[in-house]
């Protein structure tokens, strides 16, 4: 595939607002789609520098209606986050340029820089990446942030759960009940507020996966100011969804070993961990999907259904 080609997978307007962000003589030599994102379409653009290298950079466009509408203030979110994370030991990619509005491209788009690594979605090799979940995570609690980002927002209400289909009734509406009632006080730290296995790219040593190690944590765009059982409970249910009921309910045991801080009381504890799991009933087939399209084709939606009910029911079970 020629240059030109390959240019036409990023719109027009697009390309020329990419081209006037590099470094004089740098052009644009290869455009790859990244796939896996559930919200916006992703390139990994390779540029040819003055002295005969590439580097590369990675284009995020909003491009479906719904995110579009979204976009500006994920994207000024995203925005905040990159521009404060450096020197804070926490890795993420750096921002070039950024179109929150679509002023310059088709669509709201950010360009910024690769890092190394990749997404791991496999159950192998879980027990050695869960324990480096939790410890990035509390470290991501721990960033103190110039300016806060916006207060959390939470995705669920109690009217609004979608009970799956052959569902343990009594556990879910039991854990409707608990969103019901008032949020639990917090004291606020910085969020991620959309960390999971999806979003943390890995090295893997081929043959010493324990070796294993995080190279960095993408899509910033939901940064937020609250409580950190949130984003402990949003992780939780990923794993729950991707690799099992169980290691969602091991993940908050990990943050802790990792030295985070919970909710004191089992009952602040278990709303958050409720509420997050019951947004996801609202949401499984676009969950799902991406897994899918990154190789994990065994992950249905009914599948995915399966494995909330029984993550909600533990929980209920377990905590309740």
């Amino acid at each position: 595939m020629t240059d030109h080609e390959e240019a036409a997978t990023v719109r027009p307007l697009t390309l020329a607002w990419v081209n006037r962000h590099l470094e004089v003589g740098e052009r644009i030599v290869r455009i790859e789609a990244l796939h896996g994102g559930a919200t916006a379409e992703m390139r990994r653009l390779t540029i040819g520098t003055r002295d005969g290298g590439t580097r590369d950079l990675v284009l995020r466009s909003f491009v479906d209606p719904f995110f579009v509408e979204h976009a500006e203030d994920g994207l000024n979110r995203e925005t905040g986050a990159l521009t404060q994370l450096p020197g804070t030991g926490v890795p993420a990619p750096g921002l070039v340029a950024v179109d929150p509005t679509a002023a310059q491209c088709e669509y709201p788009s950010l360009l910024m820089t690769h890092l190394a690594g990749r997404t791991v979605l496999d159950d192998e090799g879980l027990e050695t990446r869960v324990p480096l979940l939790a410890r990035q995570l509390v470290a991501i609690h721990g960033v103190r942030p110039a300016e806060r980002p916006r207060k959390y927002v939470t995705l669920t209400t109690a009217d609004t759960v979608v009970t799956p289909k052959g569902a343990d009734a009594a556990a879910w509406a039991a854990a409707i009940d608990v969103i019901r009632g008032p949020v639990p006080p917090y004291e606020g730290r910085f969020l991620h507020r959309d960390f999971h296995p999806g979003n943390v790219l890995f090295e893997v040593p081929p043959s010493r996966p324990a070796g294993a190690r995080i190279t960095g944590v993408v899509d910033w765009a939901a940064t937020s100011w609250g409580p950190v059982d949130l984003d402990v409970a949003h992780c939780s249910t990923n794993l729950a969804l991707l690799h099992g009921p169980a290691w969602g309910l091991r993940f908050a045991e990990a943050y802790e070993e990792a030295g985070g801080v919970l909710a004191a009381a089992a009952s602040e504890r278990l709303y958050w961990r409720v509420r997050d799991g019951l947004a996801f009933s609202e949401e499984v087939r676009l969950v799902a999907r991406p897994w899918r399209e990154a190789g994990r084709t065994e992950l249905t939606t009914r599948v995915v259904e399966e494995r909330l009910d029984a993550y909600v029911t533990g929980l209920m079970d377990g905590l309740g």
